[in-house]
């Protein structure tokens, strides 16, 4: 998803870098080997962007990691692997990118987080607990920060057709897609585009917002 993205802002005029573990990124984007887990390496990776880009105006944290297990069985490390990567993840990028934002009194943050936040899942605590927690922490931020101009929002996408969501087994896949009033996964396009929104100028008005994408799975949220 974050690397679709990268794409789409690439595509259209804007200089974008990439952060991911495996460094690598669309054509045109600078690519930047980090753990987001690390906030040290997020500082650096930010401040090496900045030399290239210049300050950071538009930040999409799309950073994340699923776990399939029941709360019973889930060993605290990969609790904290899972809270580590979706919600610190998300706050250690933020943190970054704020300072520089604050200073030219404008800036746009999308946080990505996931119908589970709202719907639940059995086997899906950790992720659903992580992907709650970016919700309350864009909420918090957009309280914060809105004096100076910035925005701050989450996108809860539903299931997507990623490496991620195959992750899924069968079973859980084919109960999920019942469940989708439209019945079927969305593209990665279908994302992309809320999250472009969310960060171009004509979303100025639109700050601690959840924006539901996911063909109605959430729907009362």
């Amino acid at each position: 998803m974050g690397a679709g993205v990268a794409a789409a802002l690439a595509a259209q005029g804007d200089r974008v870098a990439g952060l991911s573990r495996s460094g690598t990124a669309p054509d045109g984007v600078l690519a930047l080997a980090v753990d987001v887990t690390d906030p040290g390496a997020v500082d650096e990776a930010v401040r090496r962007v900045a030399e290239a880009h210049g300050d950071v105006e538009v930040l999409v944290a799309a950073a994340g990691t699923s776990l399939d297990a029941l709360a019973a069985r889930t060993r605290p490390a990969d609790w904290d692997r899972v809270l580590a990567t979706n919600l610190t993840g998300s706050m250690n990028a933020a943190r970054a990118v704020l300072p520089g934002m604050m200073r030219a009194r404008s800036g746009r943050v999308v946080l990505v987080s996931s119908v589970m936040a709202a719907r639940g899942g059995a086997g899906l605590a950790a992720y659903g607990a992580s992907k709650g927690g970016v919700e309350g922490l864009a909420r918090s931020l957009a309280r914060e920060v809105a004096p100076r101009g910035i925005t701050v929002n989450a996108v809860a996408p539903g299931f997507v057709d990623t490496a991620l969501t195959d992750s899924l087994s069968t079973s859980a896949r084919e109960e999920y897609l019942a469940a989708i009033p439209l019945g079927r996964t969305a593209t990665l396009e279908e994302v992309v585009a809320p999250i472009l929104f969310l960060a171009s100028p004509g979303s100025s008005y639109v700050t601690g917002a959840v924006l539901g994408v996911d063909g109605g799975l959430g729907m009362g949220r």
